[in-house]
C-alpha cells in the first residue's frame, strides 16, 4: 500500500475507532440513552473535552519529540504543567478564606492558565536565547522543578479543604467544562495545529540535527520558537480546564509513526490528533465503566506507562526513521 494510501486508511479507520468509542462512551450511565438533558449537558461536553484534550497534547508530543530529537519528550517537559500546578496552588492557597465555591471551577482554571502562560512566556524567551536543543530541554526541566518545589511549599501550609480541590484538579478530568471552555479548548488546538503544520517541513529538518538544519538553510531558532509557541498554547489550555495529563502526549505520536509507517510531521500531526483523541476518549470510558472513581489522569498514566516501557526496553526507536 502506498504511503499517502495507507496514511488516508489511518486517518479513516482512526476516525470509526473513535466514533465507535464516543457512543459507547456516552450511552454508560444510569440514565442510558433516554435522558436528552444527561447527554447533552454531561456526558457530550465531557467527550468532546477528551477528544479535544488528548488531540492537543498530542500534537504538542509530536513537536517536542521532533525539536529535541527525543522519543520520550512530551508537552510537560518544558515545565508549563508544573507552572499551571502552581497558579492553581495559588489560587486554592489565596481563596481559602473565601470559600470552597470560590476555589473551585473557573477560579482554580484560571489560576492554572495564568501559571501555564508566564511558564510560556519564560520558556519562549528561553527558545530565543538558548541554540542548543539540550540547553533548552534542560532548562524546561529544571524550570519545572523550581515550581512544583514551589507548589510543594504552598501545599504544605494550605488546609484540608484546600489541598483536596487542588488535588482534585491535579489528578485530572473532563468534566464540568462549560460550551465557552470547551470553545476555547477548540481554539487552542485549532491554533496550535495550524501552527505545528505550518512549521512541519522544518519540524523534519531539524529531526536529523541542528547543523543539517543550518546547512539545509533553516532557521532552528524559528522553528524551535513556532513549534514551542504552538505546544505552550495547546498544553496551556488543555492543563487549566482539564488538569495535568502526562503520557498521551508521549505516547500518541509513536503510534501514529507505527500506523502510518512515516515520521514525516505532515503526515504524524493529523495521524496523532486521531490516536491521543482515541487514547484520552478510552481513558474516560475506563474511568467511567470503573466500580471505583478513577481520575483519567491515572487511567491514562496505566495506558500509556506500558507503552512507554517498551520503547525504553527496545533500546532504539525506529519511529522516526523516514
Amino acid at each position: 500500500m502506498k504511503s499517502r494510501n495507507r496514511f488516508t486508511f489511518i486517518v479513516a479507520i482512526g476516525i470509526i475507532i473513535l466514533i465507535v468509542i464516543g457512543l459507547i462512551d456516552i450511552s454508560i450511565g444510569e440514565a442510558g440513552l433516554a435522558d436528552t438533558a444527561v447527554i447533552l449537558k454531561l456526558r457530550l461536553p465531557r467527550i468532546l473535552t477528551a477528544i479535544l484534550a488528548g488531540a492537543a497534547m498530542a500534537v504538542s508530543g509530536a513537536q517536542m519529540q521532533s525539536i529535541f530529537r527525543n522519543p520520550l519528550a512530551d508537552p510537560h517537559i518544558m515545565g508549563i504543567s508544573a507552572g499551571s500546578g502552581l497558579g492553581a496552588a495559588i489560587v486554592t492557597i489565596s481563596l481559602a478564606g473565601i470559600g470552597s465555591s470560590a476555589i473551585s471551577g473557573i477560579g482554580i482554571a484560571s489560576g492554572a492558565f495564568l501559571g501555564a502562560a508566564l511558564t510560556s512566556i519564560l520558556t519562549i524567551t528561553a527558545a530565543s536565547k538558548i541554540h542548543n536543543g539540550n540547553t533548552l530541554l534542560i532548562f524546561g526541566v529544571m524550570l519545572g522543578f523550581i515550581f512544583s518545589a514551589i507548589t510543594s511549599i504552598i501545599e504544605y501550609s494550605s488546609n484540608q479543604e484546600s489541598l483536596k480541590l487542588f488535588y482534585s484538579w491535579s489528578a485530572g478530568s473532563f468534566t464540568g467544562n462549560s460550551i465557552s471552555e470547551i470553545a476555547i479548548l477548540a481554539s487552542a488546538l485549532i491554533i496550535g495545529t495550524l501552527l505545528a503544520i505550518a512549521g512541519s517541513k522544518g519540524l523534519d529538518i531539524i529531526m536529523f540535527s541542528d547543523e543539517y538544519a543550518i546547512m539545509s538553510g533553516a532557521d532552528v531558532s524559528k522553528i524551535r520558537m513556532s513549534a514551542m509557541l504552538s505546544s505552550c498554547i495547546m498544553t496551556g489550555a488543555v492543563t487549566a480546564f482539564c488538569g495535568p495529563l502526562g503520557f498521551v502526549g508521549i505516547v500518541s505520536p509513536h503510534i501514529a509513526r507505527k500506523l502510518i509507517r512515516s515520521s514525516a510531521n505532515l503526515h504524524v500531526i493529523p495521524a496523532s490528533i486521531i490516536v491521543g483523541g482515541c487514547i484520552s476518549l478510552f481513558a474516560d470510558l475506563i474511568s467511567q465503566i470503573a466500580n471505583i472513581p478513577l481520575p483519567v489522569g491515572s487511567t491514562i498514566a496505566l495506558i500509556g506507562i506500558p507503552i512507554i516501557l517498551t520503547i525504553l526496553f527496545k533500546g532504539k526507536d525506529n519511529s522516526f526513521e523516514k
